[in-house]
C-alpha cells in the first residue's frame, strides 16, 4: 500500500466513523508514524509504506476511530507555535486558550519581573508560553495531580522555561502573593453536550459543579485575598457563563471585567 493510498483508506473510514477533520487526522497518524512531515506525504505519496509501519499505523487508526484524540495517539500539540507534550492525565490544549497568552502580552509589560502564577496547570501550557514569551516573568505553576504536573516538569525541561512547580489545590500551597493568576479550570458543565473525544480526558480537568462555576468561583475568592494591588486574574470558561463570572466577581473586590471569546480578565 502507498502512502497515498494508506491515507485515502484511513480518511474514508474516519470519515464514516463522523470524524470531521478525517484527512488530517489520517495524515498526521501516518507522518507520526513514518518520522516525517505532512509536505514528506505529499511529495512521496506514490512510496510504498513498510509494513511493520502500516501495522502500527493502523493500530494508531483504530484508536481514532474509538475516538481517542489525536493528540494522545501521536503524544504532543502545538501551542502558540510551540510543541507540548500531553498524556492522557492532562486537558488537551485547545487554540482557544492561546488568547489568554495574547491577553498577557497586552496588558503585561516585558521589563517587569512580576509573579505570575498559572493554576490548574496540566501540561504547563500557560505558564509556559508565558515564562518564554516574557522572560521576565517570577512564574509557578499549580496543579493538585502529581502526573499532570510531572508532564509540565517534562515540557518545561524541554523548552528550557525555568519555572516553580508545586502540587497544590488552587492557591492554598503558593507562598506570595501574585501580580498576575491565569487559569484554565475545570469549567464544563456535566450536562453539556459535548464531543465523544473528550471521554479520553481527565475528568479531573473537564468537569466542575454549579453550572461548571464552582473551582473558577473559588479561585476568584481566593484570588480576591492573594493578589497584589492592581492585579489581573484572567481565566478561560465558556461565554454562557461569563455574565455568572462578572457578577461573582464584583462582590470580591473586582471593580472590572473585560471580556474576549473565552476569556475573562478581572482586575482589582
Amino acid at each position: 500500500m502507498t502512502i497515498a493510498e494508506w491515507i485515502n483508506h484511513a480518511a474514508a473510514a474516519l470519515k464514516k466513523a463522523g470524524i470531521t477533520s478525517a484527512k488530517l487526522d489520517a495524515e498526521i497518524i501516518l507522518a507520526h508514524t513514518l518520522k516525517k512531515s505532512r509536505t514528506y506525504l505529499h511529495a512521496y505519496r506514490d512510496e510504498l509504506v513498510p509494513l511493520r509501519e502500516r501495522d502500527i499505523a493502523d493500530a494508531r487508526l483504530q484508536l481514532r476511530l474509538d475516538r481517542t484524540p489525536t493528540a494522545y495517539i501521536i503524544g504532543h500539540k502545538e501551542f502558540y507555535g510551540r510543541q507540548f507534550r500531553v498524556t492522557p492525565a492532562t486537558l488537551i490544549p485547545r487554540p482557544e486558550s492561546e488568547t489568554i497568552i495574547d491577553e498577557l502580552t497586552r496588558l503585561v509589560p516585558g521589563s517587569k519581573p512580576l509573579r505570575l502564577v498559572d493554576v490548574g496547570t496540566g501540561s504547563g501550557i500557560l505558564g509556559i508560553t508565558a515564562k518564554l514569551e516574557l522572560p521576565l516573568l517570577d512564574v509557578t505553576l499549580i496543579d493538585i495531580s502529581k502526573h499532570a504536573l510531572n508532564v509540565a516538569a517534562a515540557n518545561a525541561k524541554a523548552l528550557h522555561a525555568d519555572v516553580t512547580l508545586i502540587q497544590g489545590d488552587l492557591l492554598t500551597a503558593y507562598p506570595y502573593d501574585a501580580h498576575i493568576v491565569v487559569a484554565n479550570l475545570p469549567y464544563v458543565d456535566p450536562a453539556w453536550q459535548r464531543s465523544l473525544e473528550t471521554n479520553h480526558e481527565p475528568r479531573i480537568a473537564l468537569f466542575a459543579k454549579d453550572q461548571g462555576l464552582a473551582l473558577i468561583n473559588a479561585l476568584i475568592t481566593q484570588a480576591s485575598d492573594r493578589l497584589l494591588p492592581d492585579g489581573v486574574l484572567i481565566l478561560e470558561a465558556d461565554p454562557r457563563q461569563h455574565d455568572a463570572i462578572k457578577t461573582f466577581a464584583s462582590h470580591y473586590g473586582f471593580s472590572n471585567a473585560d471580556v474576549t471569546d473565552f476569556i475573562v480578565t478581572l482586575t482589582r
